[in-house]
């Protein structure tokens, strides 16, 4: 399940056409800030689809009986750049166990990268929704090595991606090695340039949210 909301109005939309202004880019925090409220937005959607529960609420007045999650998910997300949309998620699923895992590119002289993976923090997550943000789907090859590390950890009943902005290739890589999983995202373009970039994209997701990097 792909669901893209730029196909229809919200403001998911305006927040994406933020996110890609040069001129608002320079805006450190609104750029985070807009990552956060993309995040918070999609997991409102998430929420509901997930199971609940009715459970009996004692008020000043009497019982009240309320639907609640059954189950809290597992919110995970790939440092650095994944942290404004993590903590969008956290907003919402308050009560929610964390994982973190350090996926990220190692690039080499000839332009070439590979995805490497040097850090996982993980909770128990047999049988549970894992909610795996990353502002950029672009090849995929982040994703993909982090859900194989996460699976590795236990049987994930169900997986849902978050990002902000996804590339139609990384989208095709990512359900041809797991169909079963659920991407949303704010918006979805169809170019991806040799070195891995989404095009029109917005450059450097983590870079724009915390600072440039020396690249390794």
């Amino acid at each position: 399940m792909v669901k893209n909301f730029s196909t229809e109005h919200s403001l998911i939309s305006n927040w994406v056409s933020e996110l890609r202004n040069v001129d608002v880019q320079n805006d450190r925090m609104r750029f985070r800030k807009n990552l956060e409220r993309i995040a918070e937005v999609i997991g409102y959607e998430i929420s509901r689809g997930m199971e609940v529960e009715e459970v009996d609420i004692t008020t000043p007045m009497g019982i009240a009986t309320c639907k609640v999650l059954k189950q809290q998910p597992v919110l995970a997300t790939i440092l650095r750049a994944g942290l404004s949309m993590h903590n969008g998620l956290l907003n919402y699923f308050d009560k929610a166990d964390n994982a973190f895992l350090s996926a990220y590119r190692k690039h080499h002289k000839d332009g070439s990268f590979e995805i490497r993976m040097e850090y996982m923090s993980c909770p128990a997550i047999e049988n549970r929704v894992v909610i795996l943000s990353d502002p950029m789907l672009a090849t995929g090859s982040s994703l993909v090595k982090s859900m194989e590390y996460l699976r590795e950890e236990g049987n994930i009943k169900q997986l849902h991606i978050v990002c902000a902005i996804a590339c139609t290739v990384g989208i095709e890589y990512v359900l041809r090695e797991d169909p079963s999983v659920h991407i949303w995202c704010g918006a979805i373009d169809d170019e991806l340039t040799a070195k891995g970039y989404i095009v029109p994209g917005l450059g450097d997701a983590g870079d724009l949210a915390y600072g440039s990097k020396v690249q390794s």
